[in-house]
């Protein structure tokens, strides 16, 4: 009887919920695309300047879609798995 008890204690659970992965998920596709969008403007002549580097797309929603994802993330993290959503 112990031994079977002991069996039941043991059971390994996940330490993160359903919601708490896809919070995760969400998060990593923001930095994906973020850093998607953070990538390209280079000229291949060293010799030639290319503009496009300072693109909007480049300096404003890229970061921002990044640092949105790592604050998904966070709360991802945080987030309790085993709070009730009944009331």
């Amino acid at each position: 009887m112990g031994e079977q008890k002991r069996k039941e204690d043991s059971k390994s659970e996940f330490i993160f919920g359903k919601k708490n992965y896809k919070f995760l998920f969400i998060g990593l596709a923001f930095i994906v695309i973020g850093f998607i969008l953070m990538s390209g403007g280079g000229s291949d002549d060293p010799n030639v300047f290319d503009e496009s580097i300072y693109n909007w797309r480049r300096i404003r929603l890229a970061p921002t879609l990044v640092l949105i994802g790592f604050g998904v993330q966070v709360y991802a993290i945080l987030l309790n798995p085993k709070k009730d959503s009944k009331k």
